[in-house]
């Protein structure tokens, strides 16, 4: 049975490799065999780790293989427990509910790409370069890593497709050179996904280029958010309810306490799942999925951590 997209479906660890120093990758299979949902690159699934505790992690497979869905996880030991979750309890045979995939980070067609990887980053913009190199775009990845042990695929890619792919170590080659790499705005596309002090520096870098040149994707929340709370009302249009939102109050938690049920998966603006549409006011949005022109549109805000700018809002929901 072929569906569009999964949701709690328990799915079988059918193989773990281990692709890196504290980075396993996972096959994820229907125990019954059947076909999984079709993705794009750059789409990522949620995994329901027990206890309420759900994380996202983007697929790095083959999205023609409808067989199987592949994750690569790297291990935190300074995280929230969700990758410790997965490197030990995720063994071949052990089972996991996962809901997706959804994409939030799409490949925008272009003739010519700019990858910056960043440690376990690599995860989707794997797929985006090999769907890049199958229409004939000009491309290269530029990857980075603390050390050649760290950095998952990194011999793969680099035999697969040769000098395209630039590997940079940094106890052998230094942090990135990210003005010689990216220069000034060209005619192709950059995406980046990594860390936040290479995404930050990215988005640094590229602040005056020209709208959608620009692609990022964060694993952590933003560190920047925006000016301090102060309450605000929020109507809640289709319940015909009205809740006050306390400084320091995610929105989406006052809204849940009201009797008002949500998504959400991650709670700190990465993954997409609460965004709700803007009917009146002015959102502060202080996600990480949103971009220049959809902030400024101000139409539709992810509620688990954006704040609003006016003291009242009115949402669809």
């Amino acid at each position: 049975m072929t569906v569009d997209v999964l949701t709690g479906v328990e799915l079988v660890v059918a193989g773990r490799d281990q692709v890196a120093a504290d980075v396993v990758a996972l096959r994820l299979c229907r125990a019954d065999g059947g076909e999984l949902p079709e993705w794009t690159p750059g789409a990522h699934i949620d995994l329901e780790l027990g206890g309420g505790t759900v994380r996202q992690y983007s697929l790095c497979g083959d999205p023609a293989d409808r067989s199987v869905l592949r994750i690569a996880v790297q291990r935190e030991p300074g995280g929230r427990g969700g990758s410790r979750l997965v490197h030990e309890r995720l063994t071949v045979g052990a089972t996991v509910e996962v809901s997706g995939p959804r994409n939030t980070f799409p490949l925008v067609p272009a003739r010519r790409y700019l990858f910056v990887a960043g440690g376990i980053g690599i995860t989707p913009l794997a797929p985006m370069v090999a769907a890049a190199d199958a229409v004939g775009a000009d491309w290269r990845l530029v990857y980075g890593g603390r050390t050649r042990a760290t950095m998952a695929f990194a011999t793969t890619l680099r035999e697969k497709y040769g000098e395209r792919v630039s590997l940079h170590p940094q106890d052998e080659t230094g942090l990135l050179d990210l003005a010689g790499l990216l220069g000034r705005p060209g005619t192709g596309l950059v995406y980046c996904c990594g860390p936040e002090s290479l995404i930050a520096a990215v988005e640094a870098h590229c602040h005056d280029w020209p709208p959608g040149c620009l692609h990022v994707e964060r694993f952590t929340a933003r560190s920047d958010t925006g000016a301090p709370d102060t309450t605000i009302e929020v109507e809640l249009a289709l319940s015909g309810r009205t809740v006050t939102v306390p400084p320091g109050t995610p929105i989406l938690r006052a809204v849940e306490e009201a009797g008002v049920q949500v998504l959400s998966s991650c709670r700190e603006g990465t993954c997409g799942t609460c965004e709700t549409p803007v009917l009146a006011g002015v959102p502060e949005h202080r996600d990480s999925l949103l971009t220049a022109q959809e902030r400024a549109a101000g139409d539709t805000m992810m509620i688990c951590v954006s704040r609003a700018r006016t003291p009242r809002l009115v949402l669809e929901l």
